[in-house]
């Protein structure tokens, strides 16, 4: 027999019995058997099943399971692009839309700079992100598995590396999010999008050099953070590239 731990989420629960809704539990299957067969087994309709991760990575309904493995089951899903990673879908989702816990400031301002809507504060307690998460749709990232575990939390994913920059190329590889990005179109300071600005409006607001050598700006409507394409923004935009190229 094969012991796995599953969970499902939102109206996937609908089809279990009351002690299984919401949480992990565990199911023993006689031999080798797929995913579809054990969704089956389960009696959750397939054509409802939008995305799988087995042990934090996607796969598809021909997945064999094995001792051990933890499955998470999704419905069609509003946080993020899944086409590509589970296999189940044709068409991509929605726009992912995140919260980072306090132990990932640096990330968010990879997925801002990306273009991915992200909500960070140092004085975010879990009760708070798990709240802000419920009510506006957002996928909590954190690296507190406890968090991302929690009975109330439905969008989630546990960032296990302590690395910024292996934290964010996981995130784009496992979440198939390199053909979703907008780069260099939100403020790294605030997350609203930044818009177009006349360099007239602001020109008192420039140093010397900055006036002599560019021409297009660009500021935040919320904090009045401006940008310009300068030294930064070519930075940035190699970063981006590299990134993007890496896992395209």
């Amino acid at each position: 027999m094969n012991r796995i731990s599953f969970r499902f989420y939102e109206e996937l629960n609908n089809y279990l019995p009351d002690e299984k809704r919401k949480v992990w539990f565990e199911y023993a299957f006689p031999g080798s058997i797929s995913m579809e067969e054990a969704l089956h087994q389960l009696k959750i309709p397939v054509d409802e099943v939008d995305l799988i991760l087995v042990n934090q990575q996607s796969r598809g309904f021909e997945y064999l399971l094995q001792e051990g493995d933890r499955v998470s089951v999704y419905p069609v899903f509003e946080s993020f692009d899944i086409s590509g990673v589970s296999k189940v879908r044709e068409k991509p989702l929605r726009n992912p839309k995140f919260i980072c816990d306090v132990h990932l400031g640096r990330l968010c301002k990879y997925l801002r700079m990306l273009g991915w809507d992200t909500l960070y504060s140092n004085r975010y307690t879990p009760d708070k992100i798990i709240a802000v998460s419920g009510q506006e749709g957002r996928i909590i990232l954190s690296r507190n598995q406890l968090l991302t575990r929690h009975k109330k939390v439905t969008r989630s994913y546990w960032v296990q590396s302590s690395d910024p920059l292996e934290q964010i190329e996981d995130l784009i590889e496992n979440l198939d999010l390199s053909n979703e990005t907008q780069p260099l179109t939100r403020c790294l300071n605030c997350n609203h999008r930044i818009v177009p600005v006349t360099k007239q409006e602001i020109l008192h607001r420039l140093q010397p050099r900055t006036k002599q050598y560019f021409e297009e700006f660009f500021i935040c409507p919320v904090c009045d953070q401006i940008y310009w394409k300068g030294t930064h923004f070519e930075h940035m935009s190699d970063f981006i590239n590299q990134i993007i190229r890496k896992h395209s």
